[in-house]
């Protein structure tokens, strides 16, 4: 019993104190947990908000992610500038010899035939430039020379020709380049023929003029070049090898003396036959 009165004595003393509220026990444990650094395990209550990402570190925060999370903000498109006009192409010049052809020399030529449609006047068909490479057979990288050569004369890619057929005695065999060649038609042909004609000819050494019986009867006429270094697209100091080429020309003309007259009239450099000496019984008469 006197236990029980001491306790109950104790009592009234307890209750005299004042409590205190349960805010102030939390702000002074968040003081203790700031100090030593660490969260109170046992406040639950203290656990950082997960809804709150923009306190943990700032990651939660998509706004300072270089800004691509603030779509509401988002960058101004850069003003469109207005394109420039589009250029004009620029007129096309006709090549020289074919202006010249339709003016004078297909008038010229049907008075000097006597064809009544103009249309039976022979023209120019096209030209083919072949090159014949030897020593491909032994080095690949000629023929590949040769054909960059030929397209810088030409003004089109050439195309590299292939052997046909074996042949043991040159060491050919089938499908192995050994030339190459390229088929003008239409302004590059006339083009390649005013440069063939008033540049290339007269660069050639020792030049005569070309041989007016070259023509093969069907009023196409082949004429050869022993060096492609008379046209002036070849760089002589560049030039590795110093090659020969044939040249064709086709026409639609159904004879070689068509064919004549009109490359006469396009000044192909023909020589003159010279004079056959009479024989004595002509001389006699």
């Amino acid at each position: 019993m006197a236990d029980t009165d001491e306790k109950q004595a104790k009592t009234p003393e307890q209750s005299e104190q004042p409590q205190r509220p349960a805010e102030a026990d939390k702000a002074v444990r968040a003081e203790k947990a700031a100090k030593s650094g660490k969260v109170d395990k046992g406040d639950k209550g203290d656990k950082v908000d997960k809804g709150d990402k923009g306190d943990k570190g700032g990651k939660g925060d998509k706004g300072d992610k270089g800004g691509k999370g603030d779509k509401g903000a988002k960058a101004a498109k850069p003003e469109k500038t207005e394109k420039p006009a589009p250029r004009e192409p620029e007129p096309r010049v006709p090549a020289r010899l074919k202006v010249q052809f339709e003016q004078a020399i297909r008038g010229k030529l049907a008075e000097q035939f006597g064809y009544k449609n103009r249309l039976e006047v022979p023209t120019l068909d096209k030209i083919v430039i072949n090159m014949g490479i030897g020593e491909g057979v032994a080095d690949r990288k000629k023929v590949d020379g040769a054909a960059a050569d030929l397209a810088l004369i030409a003004g089109q890619k050439a195309v590299v020709t292939k052997a046909r057929k074996s042949i043991a005695t040159y060491k050919v065999r089938t499908g192995q380049p050994i030339g190459c060649k390229v088929t003008l038609r239409k302004a590059r042909m006339y083009e390649f023929l005013d440069r063939l004609i008033n540049i290339a000819l007269p660069r050639v050494r020792d030049f005569r003029g070309l041989n007016p019986k070259s023509f093969d009867g069907r009023g196409n006429y082949t004429l050869g070049i022993k060096e492609h270094i008379v046209f002036p697209e070849i760089d002589y100091d560049k030039a590795a090898d110093i090659w020969g080429m044939d040249i064709t020309v086709c026409t639609t003309a159904r004879n070689d003396d068509e064919a004549r007259a009109l490359l006469t009239a396009f000044n192909f450099p023909f020589r003159s036959e010279p004079a056959k000496p009479q024989t004595r019984n002509a001389q006699e008469n």
